[in-house]
């Protein structure tokens, strides 16, 4: 792994939390456990597998990769990612990075999702659907948004193409916040044959 045992172990994990979407706990519950949003709304999304929380180690790497252009830590954060699954998630048919619209693509030059799945693909062996979803409508940035204006923020942005070979998917992604888009992304997901929909990311917030 390309990081050394030391910064390693001072990534905080995201140990407590929800099943359904990762969200942290403040306390230690016995698990697996609801919290009280996924409890009164499920999400459209089965479980979440978000093994590190978003503090300053991991927001260090992922704002190094995207803002940065530092693209050697995909590697590193597709390494961190797959040894975290290794043995703790069931495996998917197959992955599907979070697509970026064509616009911020051409700003950014890269999809820091494919790039990090790139590297988890190869490392557990679950085949890329690179085909299988895109970003109809560029929305703006997530980041500064109340969480009902994120879920607002994403309606219709996503389009998904048939899923007659995959029945079990998960999307890959950086880092969750609210939730939101992934959820909009894995109700595209079903309605276009997914039966079951994951969600891989580095970190949660």
């Amino acid at each position: 792994m390309d990081l050394c045992l030391a910064c390693y172990q001072d990534l905080h994990r995201n140990l407590a939390c929800c099943y359904r979407c990762a969200e942290p706990f403040e306390t230690a519950l016995p698990s697996p456990q609801l919290c009280g949003r996924c409890l009164s709304k499920a999400p459209a999304f089965e479980e979440t597998h978000a093994p590190f929380l978003y503090d300053a180690g991991m927001r260090y790497l992922i704002g190094q990769l995207k803002f940065g252009h530092r693209q050697r830590n995909a590697r590193l954060l597709g390494q961190l990612l797959a040894h975290e699954l290794q043995g703790n998630a069931e495996r998917p048919q197959c992955l599907i990075p979070m697509p970026l619209h064509r616009q911020r693509y051409v700003e950014r030059g890269f999809n820091q999702s494919l790039e990090i799945a790139r590297h988890v693909s190869r490392i557990l062996a679950v085949p890329l659907a690179l085909n299988a979803c895109s970003r109809i409508r560029d929305t703006p940035h997530q980041a500064n948004l109340p969480a009902r204006q994120r879920r607002k923020n994403m309606t219709r942005a996503f389009a998904a193409s048939a899923l007659p070979d995959y029945r079990h998917v998960a999307i890959l992604d950086d880092v969750m916040t609210t939730g939101s888009t992934v959820n909009a992304l894995a109700m595209a997901l079903r309605k276009a044959g997914a039966e079951r929909v994951d969600v891989w990311v580095c970190a949660r917030a």
